[in-house]
């Protein structure tokens, strides 16, 4: 019976999940801006305490390994990677935009498309789209914004979109066929994924991997004092 930790920090979600077999066990989460370096091992600590479960009962690990906040992905990364080795178990890497996705397939219909979107900062998201039936159409990829980049989808068929990204675009997507959802993203829906990767032995090698970070990490300087970053 497959047991599998999930993690998601790749925005300012906090999310931690226990799976068995696909199947929500538990589901500890936080909204807030800058604690997963303090909140992160507490969620999970507190999660196997309140389930009675122990981390040395884990078949596997699995972490949301981007697009997102470059920060929260080290984060989850080093976290993931050190119960995977602590305890000898699979690292599994699921896509952050997948599964944020995942959470639309069930109401999307026939030839209906599901766009995730996060904030990348700036004008710009992070983005993929995907059919009704999951299949993905355009990998992750930046976007700046300019104007209506679905259109073309809009004037096809109902397009969902979510994610904490959406917020830059509910002017420019006002369309009779879009279809806004408050979902954000949440380790429940890393942990059904995961389970797939874990059936047909999809891992992660844990000294190599690194999360898809998609844009490069820069520090800015201060506007204020240009000693400072």
């Amino acid at each position: 019976m497959a047991l599998i930790l999930s993690i998601e920090s790749a925005t300012s979600i906090c999310s931690v999940a226990l799976h068995r077999e696909g199947k929500l066990l538990r589901l500890s989460e936080l909204d807030q801006e800058n604690t997963h370096a303090k909140q992160l091992m507490l969620l999970v600590e507190g999660m196997f305490n309140e389930s009675g479960l122990k981390p040395s009962d884990l078949s596997a690990v699995a972490i949301s390994s981007g697009p997102g906040s470059y920060t929260g992905l080290r984060i989850g990364v080093s976290v993931a990677k050190g119960l995977a080795f602590a305890f000898n178990i699979p690292l599994i890497a699921v896509d952050t935009l997948e599964a944020l996705a995942f959470q639309a397939f069930p109401l999307s219909g026939l030839n209906d498309f599901v766009i995730p979107l996060l904030d990348a900062r700036r004008m710009e998201v992070y983005t993929s789209i995907f059919g009704f039936d999951g299949k993905l159409i355009e990998s992750s990829h930046p976007l700046e914004i300019e104007g209506n980049p679905f259109l073309n989808y809009l004037n096809t068929s109902k397009v969902f979109f979510l994610g904490d990204g959406l917020k830059k675009l509910l002017d420019i997507l006002d369309h009779e066929n879009s279809i806004f959802l408050p979902n954000l993203n949440s380790a429940s829906s890393i942990g059904f994924l995961a389970y797939k990767k874990f059936i047909n032995k999809s891992f992660e090698d844990i000294a190599y991997f690194e999360p898809n970070y998609l844009k490069e990490f820069r520090v800015l300087a201060s506007k204020k004092n240009p000693l400072l970053i």
